[in-house]
């Protein structure tokens, strides 16, 4: 075996420290945005929040509960709390008290690698280089807090227009968020191809070689162990810390 092994599922890892600037509605924390194709999850370690969603058909936020009519809602955030949320969620992450998260993504990261648009009010969502300006870094602290506040501004609106009964305002959004990404879909193809679609089959062929009486597969073992690395990156909801076994070398 060469390299290092991918991590289960190929899935990606970061460590989320979540943003404790406060908003305009008086709330900290990071940007409201949506995955198209990627499921998240959040694992909580330190401190205390609430994630608050958005949907056009919801689940109940304590525990486990039937499907019910969509709109907005809040589940709580505390130490070992695990909270996931499917494709076309829009969330946003609230920081109540030092927020540490450790964020669970689908097909080898792709949230953080273009899988994400952040709910800016409509006129930012008209074409992607409208877009990449209005979320455009360049590495400035103030740049990753006046986007935050604009995406807390159109969240603000698709909840207020959803709660009012408007029946188009998130498909509005969907459909502006998915004319936004079609032009990374061969990349995130390729990202899922090399990613979770190999991870898949090669575990239908363990299983097809396992049948067949061979087990030579188990002579590969390895076993790797990463760190918590820095905080190195302003990310949509907080600082992050991507957990990378590329960098890593067995010993």
């Amino acid at each position: 075996m060469t390299g290092v092994p991918e991590l289960p599922g190929a899935v990606g890892i970061t460590a989320l420290r979540v943003y404790d600037w406060e908003a305009a509605d008086g709330l900290c924390g990071g940007s409201p945005h949506v995955h198209l194709c990627c499921t998240e999850g959040y694992v909580v370690v330190g401190g205390t929040g609430r994630v608050q969603t958005l949907t056009t058909r919801a689940a109940g936020s304590a525990g486990f509960h039937p499907p019910r009519a969509g709109g907005f809602a809040e589940t709580p955030l505390r130490p070992g709390d695990v909270v996931w949320f499917t494709p076309g969620t829009i969330h946003r992450a609230v920081n109540d008290g030092d927020l540490h998260v450790v964020a669970l993504m689908q097909n080898s990261g792709l949230p953080e690698a273009g899988d994400a648009v952040l709910t800016l009010p409509p006129e930012h969502l008209a074409d992607r280089s409208t877009y990449e300006r209005a979320v455009a870094l360049n590495g400035s602290v103030e740049r990753a807090r006046a986007r935050r506040d604009l995406a807390v501004e159109g969240f603000t609106l698709l909840r207020e227009r959803t709660e009012a009964g408007d029946p188009v305002a998130l498909e509005e959004f969907f459909a502006a968020a998915a004319a936004l990404v079609r032009p990374q879909l061969a990349g995130w193809r390729e990202r899922w191809e090399q990613g979770a679609a190999a991870v898949s089959r090669r575990t239908g062929e363990q299983i097809a070689a396992l049948e067949a009486g061979d087990h030579s597969h188990l002579r590969d073992a390895a076993v790797a162990r990463m760190e918590e690395p820095a905080p190195v990156t302003l990310g949509v909801c907080g600082r992050l810390s991507p957990y990378d076994p590329s960098r890593l070398a067995l010993g």
